[in-house]
């Protein structure tokens, strides 16, 4: 197994003031062609500290990946850092010069000492060519590792890797063979996911490892196979999900990039259906899951905000009696938003939701957290309630996934009522 470690120099990123999307680009181009990242590390632009951290580096990592710092002003401490830790100077290397020059010459700008000095590299490295940018990169192998350091800024840096960096990685060391596939499971938490598939889970073959990946609301089942074969990996992946799937398939939606309201769309389609929601506490969220994927106008009509009473009663047909008798958070309420909204856009089906989102709005009957869905479908209304302690965009997201969850079940005939 190659090991590998990223460094990201820049107080910028200690102080949060801008998000790191590098290290995570970087381990994922790593993983598809199966070095192993090891330690992801972000220090800030102090020479002592970037020392120390490089030579912990070289104990733990066959290949260690650097960006940031080589920018043409004061705190930009990356080359002189490196030519100090290897023990060679600086000098013009004449390829880097022509590019710079070169680069400032195609916008009509003049070359100023400082950005000429983005020629001046140690010694010992490779000089690899930013075809982007000022800042080269530079390769090194030193003390039984190679290094790579590239500019911070990601568009520089995610072009040089995909042309320059990951072309040599690929020929320099002997890489492993490792493959990946997930499987997307919606409404069952990785607790009880983990107790449902015990047993499966300690049967997999030795070169086979079962890792647990939660959000809110979703849990990722990801299988890494390691070998020397990627079509004997991917098949013998396969074979072990269908192993499990008689006791997942209930939550199981989709795989690698899947979006579970995508995935409901395609059935919706395939299924000539058209879907339109009615929403209260979810503020039009529920929408936005349909509506941010590319082909929503395929079945998905609109909507309804009916965040206020008034709007319930005149554009949902909610009465005015069940909103005095049982309030806005009731089952009623959202059978009858459910109904009124597949009955105003003349759709299949319609989604609704209404509950107290929070922090505040809560009572002793009715807590924070309580949420009442509804699917309206042909031959009847179909209702869950939701009793949740998140916060108000948590209660907002899992209610919403858990009323698309309901309409994709209902569409697969796998619901127990």
């Amino acid at each position: 197994m190659v090991r590998a470690e990223i460094i990201t120099i820049g107080d910028e990123i200690l102080y949060g003031q801008i998000l790191d999307t590098n290290t995570q680009w970087i381990s994922l181009e790593l993983d598809k062609i199966g070095i192993k990242t090891v330690r992801k590390s972000s220090v800030g632009d102090q020479r002592d500290e970037i020392v120390q951290i490089l030579t912990e580096a070289q104990k733990r990592a066959d290949i260690v990946f650097i960006t940031g710092g080589l920018g043409p002003t004061k705190d930009d401490l990356t080359k002189k850092i490196l030519a100090d830790f290897f023990d060679c100077p600086l000098n013009y290397h004449p390829d880097a010069l022509t590019d710079v020059t070169d680069f400032f010459a195609k916008r009509g700008r003049e070359l100023s000492d400082i950005n000429r000095d983005q020629a001046l590299l140690p010694t010992k490295c490779t000089f690899i060519p930013n075809k982007q940018g000022t800042a080269p990169a530079m390769w090194f192998n030193e003390r039984d590792t190679i290094w790579v350091s590239m500019p911070g800024v990601p568009f520089e840096m995610k072009a040089i890797m995909e042309t320059e960096v990951l072309p040599r990685i690929v020929t320099h060391f002997k890489l492993p063979v490792i493959v990946h596939q997930i499987r997307k499971v919606v409404g069952i938490g990785e607790s009880y996911l983990s107790d449902l598939i015990q047993e499966w889970e300690l049967q997999l073959p030795t070169h086979l490892k079962l890792a647990y990946l939660p959000s809110l609301g979703i849990v990722k089942l990801r299988l890494t196979g390691f070998g020397k074969d990627k079509v004997e990996l991917h098949a013998d992946i396969e074979a072990e999900f269908e192993k499990v799937m008689p006791l997942i398939k209930s939550y199981v939606f989709g795989r690698e990039k899947d979006e579970l309201a995508a995935v409901v769309g395609q059935i919706l389609v395939l299924q000539h259906a058209s879907l339109s929601v009615a929403e209260s506490c979810t503020g039009g969220y529920l929408a936005h899951q349909f509506t941010q994927h590319a082909g929503s106008s395929a079945f998905f009509q609109g909507g309804i905000i009916s965040y206020a009473n008034e709007v319930k009663v005149q554009q949902l047909g909610v009465s005015q009696e069940i909103l005095d008798h049982d309030g806005a958070v009731s089952e009623n309420c959202v059978k009858s938003m459910a109904t009124g909204a597949r009955k105003q856009l003349g759709t299949t089906y319609a989604l609704a939701t209404s509950g107290i989102a929070g922090p505040d709005g809560g009572s002793e009957d009715k807590p924070v957290g309580t949420i009442w869905i509804a699917l309206a479908h042909p031959e009847g209304i179909i209702t869950r309630k939701l009793t949740q302690g998140g916060t108000r965009i948590q209660n907002i997201h899992l209610s919403s996934l858990t009323a698309i969850n309901l309409l994709r079940r209902y569409l697969l005939n796998d619901l127990a009522e």
